[in-house]
């Protein structure tokens, strides 16, 4: 079986962080293994607290795991500060970890800040450019671009110049692109852009959607995927799971990791 390392924050919730992670290794037949770097207080309606784990402990969680399991893809989450960061890039390259999914967490969707002011120099110089692909949302890539992003050709734009940073895809996510019928994801190369189109879900309960993305795409290449058909397998499975989305909470609800499965297993029995 393939194996897949999430290296991320825990939501108490369960609707992302590292729950949403393994709920998606599982779901797509990899299994799933975690490294935390840090505890939320957290539900549908917010983030209550956090609480981070020690720089040096992360990489020990990191260690324990390629020394005995082994890793055949990476996912990073949440990773809180520069120190954290630093630790992760250091092990992905002492361990030669493979497939590293980067998915730039800096702000939850409930506007609580996850990623410290001062660690995003460290998340460009350190960790970006290790990354074989990196799956910012518009918010993300108007950071790390600093390009005003209106429509379809400011995310290509947009793309180019992360790309620049050094990762060897980007995808930036337009699901949050207002005035669009369509959810379009842009796939960028370093000379071909892809475009990764799928009808909008009308749904407040699109908690982790984010995570499950970046983790479905590791989930990917762990199996030996090319990016691309990782990248348009992670669009389907976050679909179906939006479309089967959880009303739990009073807030945003966390999609449905397993709609997928259900779906098959009710096949099976008719």
């Amino acid at each position: 079986m393939r194996r897949a390392l999430t290296i991320a924050g825990s939501d108490s919730g369960g609707g992302a962080g590292i729950q949403a992670d393994l709920k998606t290794f599982a779901a797509l037949g990899v299994y799933g293994m975690s490294a935390l770097t840090a505890i939320t207080a957290q539900n549908t309606v917010g983030v209550q607290g956090v609480f981070e784990l020690p720089a040096d402990f992360v990489g020990l969680q990191i260690d324990s795991v390629v020394s005995d399991i082994g890793v055949d893809a990476v996912k990073t989450g949440m990773l809180s500060n520069a120190e954290i960061i630093a630790v992760v890039a250091a092990k992905v390259r002492e361990h030669g970890l493979p497939n590293l999914v980067v998915d730039p967490v800096m702000v939850a969707k409930s506007g609580a800040p996850l990623l410290r002011e001062e660690a995003r120099d460290a998340l460009v110089s350190e960790l970006i450019p290790l990354a074989m692909v990196l799956t910012p949302n518009l918010h993300e890539a108007r950071v790390l671009s600093g390009i005003d992003i209106e429509g379809l050709e400011d995310m290509k734009r947009a793309a180019q110049a992360i790309h620049e940073l050094g990762a060897r895809y980007v995808v930036v996510k337009g699901g949050h692109l207002l005035g669009s019928e369509e959810s379009i994801d842009i796939l960028y190369d370093g000379h071909n852009f892809t475009e990764f189109t799928a009808p909008r879900v009308e749904t407040k309960n699109d908690h982790g959607t984010g995570c499950t993305f970046a983790s479905a795409i590791a989930a990917g290449l762990a199996k030996g995927q090319d990016v691309r058909e990782a990248v348009k397998g992670a669009k389907e499975f976050v679909t179906m799971a939006l479309r089967h989305s959880l009303d739990i909470g009073h807030g945003h609800g966390p999609i449905n990791h397993f709609a997928l499965l259900y779906e098959k297993a009710a096949m099976d029995l008719l």
